[in-house]
Order: C-alpha cells, then structure tokens, then sequence
C-alpha cells in the first residue's frame, strides 16, 4: 500500500493527492471483455468533462461495431439507455481518493470516481435517435473515443429507487 501525506505531484498517473492512498493490482486478470464500440463527446481532457452526465446537454454518439448492428433492434421505441462504458484513461490502483470537489477523502467504492479498480462508468442517457449504427445521446460524462462495454434500455419501474441516499453527500455543506 502506497499512501501519500503529501501532494507527490500533479493528480492524474504521475502523483497522488494528499490523502490518497493507492495498492497494487492483481497479478493477473480473472475476465475480459470486448468493446462493442466508441463513444464519441466533445470533451478531449477529463478536467473538460461534466462532473455529473446530467449537468450536460451536450449531443453525443455512441458508435456501435458494425457486427453488432442487429442488438439494437427494438431499441429505437426506448426514450432512455443505461450506457456502460471503460474509463480507459484512469488509473486503478486508489482505494482512498480526495476527489477535487469535495472536502473530505472517501474510499473509492463510496465514490462515483472513474478512478477504480476496474474503471466501470454507467450513466442513464436520453436516445434522441438511432441512424445505423450510431446512436444520439444526451447524458454521458466521458472523454472522446471512450471504449463502449453495453447499451441497455432504461426501465423507470425496475431502475428507478426513488427513496435511494448516500448519506454523506446528503449531509455535505454546499
């Protein structure tokens, strides 16, 4: 376990912020998985994109492998898409991070951080249209050319917990 009191440099792959604390990763890896595709934003650099998908109506595209072009039949009645995508750019090794927006340090499972173990993003995205393989979105919260891990239909009465917390930001000072 790596752990830092100290700014050891700029936050990103080089150094850690104060507080952080990094482990290894395993030896090897237990899956893999294919990128179904692309998804394509406006943002080039992390710092650039929306902290939160939703604070965004930028129009993005999800650029769906050809192979896979007969998946997205039915979708095109569907209003929203959960889009499950592969931060490939963050790092993976922090288990306590001091996110640049908050005050108090949190483990990573506590956060909504692309920096994690296995650098899983889901945001639930509005479909404005599909025209082949590509698909029209609004709400995602990714840097350009993001690898794209799964498209699936948003369902309000099974997705939705109306009455969800996470206590500690609900108790943070604005």
């Amino acid at each position: 376990m790596v752990e830092t009191t100290k700014n050891d440099g700029p936050a990103g792959e080089e150094g850690l912020r104060e507080g952080e604390v990094a482990v290894p990763p395993p030896a090897q890896f237990d899956a893999s998985l294919y990128f179904i595709g692309r998804i394509r934003t406006p943002w080039k650099r992390r710092e650039e994109c929306p902290k939160n998908a939703r604070e965004s109506e930028a129009v993005c595209t999800v650029e769906l492998d050809p192979r896979w072009i007969e998946g997205l039949k039915g979708l095109e009645s569907v209003s929203h898409v959960i889009v499950l995508y592969w931060m490939d750019k963050a790092r993976r090794d922090l288990v306590f991070q001091a996110p640049r927006d908050y005050r108090e340090r949190r483990g990573t499972f506590a956060l909504r951080s692309p920096v994690r173990p296995n650098p899983i993003a889901l945001s639930v995205a509005r479909l404005l249209r599909i025209e082949g393989n590509t698909l029209s979105i609004v709400g995602i919260d990714c840097v350009d050319n993001t690898p794209l891990l799964d498209i699936k239909p948003y369902f309000a009465s099974t997705d939705s917990v109306p009455d969800a917390a996470v206590g500690w930001h609900a108790k943070r000072k604005r």
